[in-house]
């Protein structure tokens, strides 16, 4: 994450295909030759989110991209009018080795979440759940323990997939090769050998947003308990087979039958994860393997449902309710953006050693994921986003330009220090030669350029900081400004 762009989203920074072969989309509708001419486009020119006006060296081939972020291989969908337009794998599935390819699988990280919500809700449509009950009520194998944070509280289906339960555990690092796995139970009271603290309630439930692995570990024990079903099995009953998800399980770790075509993960520095794939038996919330390919069935699904138009999993009114915006501007597992009457869904996944995003509009059958092998490719995805988007005309997404204006030396050198915005995060601001530089806690440095003699933005997210002065011209504080929020730090 940049800043406060990651989850926040940094702040500164065993399936038959011949069964259900019948759900897969329609083939893509364009020529092979006009499909070709804007795959080149996307991958000749990708950017940052934010464009110097006049940069000469802006566009970037996604093979420059990928070779300056150290992500090995990328795996492509792209949604145009309802249909899956083109797939296609860039650079390798491990180094060394063979290359990435449309069926090549990628753990989803987070990913996993917005469709196991939809195996959750499914089990509302059916009525063995409800959203807006107790979830003790049908838990038989573990209950939500009282908290002090939250005395006499109830926790609802609905705030679990909202992301406002309250409850702890942000996201989970997974278990290396060879490391015993915890069960469920186990991770949910963070006894070993669970490698997370217990999962409990922190805040009061429905007061306010906060993501939650832990909220999503808690969904999956409730399923579990209703469904009476292995977890892999539920979600391709319920969920994969159903809407043609061919190449996808929620199986941890991947069965050897799936491995041939599986990517290897990295780190951001180029070196491959010890052991390979870590396993994670929290499967809602990062669990899943799965392809972009078989994430635009996921996409065109919810499209097509809440049309009317093809309700395999959830009915009209469900995914509906799955769309609304709530607190955070999430929905029932969704991320949600855009205009009120073009609005988007999306959601960003990490796991270790694997970094991917999707997004879709809910009303025109525009939509893309991107996947990559690697930590930091959150970043490359992001930038490839953006290229799609504008391609393809999307109202968002889309770089940003900016112009850069020319800064005295000694005015930079005014800003030169730290400046806290929390007790455990800050942004330090140096000067090499003429360029004003910055790196939020436990980030990379960027360069930070000039749009007045005392605001500032970056070019690898968007983001401006502006700085105040005394009336003896010091500087005072400074300003943050990004995602719509400002945020003020103090010189240290």
């Amino acid at each position: 994450m940049i800043l406060m762009r990651r989850i926040a989203t940094l702040a500164f920074f065993t399936v038959s295909a011949a069964l259900i072969a019948a759900q897969a989309p329609p083939a893509p509708a364009l020529p092979q030759a006009e499909a070709k001419e804007r795959i080149e486009k996307v991958t000749s020119c990708v950017t940052g989110p934010v464009v110097v006006k006049d940069d000469p060296h802006a566009c970037q081939t996604l093979a420059e991209r990928m070779a300056a972020l150290h992500v090995p291989g990328v795996s492509i969908a792209v949604l145009h009018n309802g249909v899956l337009e083109w797939a296609q794998g860039f650079g390798a599935r491990q180094i060394g080795g063979s290359t990435v390819n449309a069926e090549t699988l990628f753990q989803a990280g987070s990913i996993s979440k917005p469709v196991a919500a939809m195996a959750a809700l499914h089990l509302v449509g059916e009525g063995k759940l409800s959203l807006d009950e107790d979830v003790n009520a049908k838990f038989t194998s573990w209950k939500v323990p009282p908290s002090s944070a939250a005395p006499g509280a109830t926790v609802t289906l609905r705030e679990l997939l909202t992301h406002t339960a309250g409850f702890t555990v942000h996201g989970f690092p997974g278990y290396a090769a060879g490391a015993a796995v915890p069960t469920v139970v186990q991770v949910l009271n963070g006894e070993k050998p669970a490698n997370t603290d217990p999962i409990r309630l922190e805040n009061v439930p429905g007061k306010e947003w906060r993501y939650s692995g832990g909220g999503y570990t808690v969904m999956q024990q409730l399923v579990l308990d209703v469904a009476k079903e292995p977890f892999p099995k539920l979600m391709h009953d319920s969920v994969l087979a159903p809407i043609g998800m061919t190449r996808s399980t929620y199986e941890q770790p991947l069965p050897e039958r799936l491995r041939a075509n599986a990517a290897t993960p990295y780190t951001d520095s180029g070196s491959p994860i010890p052991g390979g794939a870590h396993t994670y038996p929290e499967m809602a919330a990062a669990g899943l393997w799965t392809t972009p390919s078989d994430l635009t069935r996921y996409m065109i699904e919810v499209q097509q449902s809440l049309l009317g138009k093809a309700n395999h999993v959830l009915s009209r009114e469900l995914t509906q309710q799955m769309l609304t915006a709530g607190k955070g501007n999430w929905g029932l597992g969704l991320q949600i953006g855009g205009s009120a009457t073009n609005p988007y869904f999306s959601h960003g996944g990490v796991n270790e050693g694997f970094e991917s995003m999707f997004v879709a509009y809910a009303n025109n059958g525009e939509g893309a994921a991107v996947m990559t092998n690697a930590a930091g490719g959150s970043r490359l995805a992001e930038e490839v986003m953006g290229s799609i988007a504008t391609v393809y005309g999307w109202p968002d997404f889309r770089p940003v330009v900016r112009t850069a204006v020319k800064v005295d030396r000694n005015v930079l050198a005014r800003y030169v220090g730290t400046y806290e915005l929390a007790p455990t995060f800050s942004i330090a601001f140096t000067l090499e030669g003429d360029q004003l530089m910055t790196q939020a806690t436990n980030q990379p440095k960027f360069p930070v350029y000039a749009e007045s003699d005392t605001k500032f933005f970056l070019t690898v997210v968007d983001a401006e900081v502006e700085f105040f002065l005394d009336d003896k011209g010091k500087v005072s504080y400074m300003m943050l400004h990004q995602n719509g929020h400002d945020s003020k730090g103090v010189r240290k």
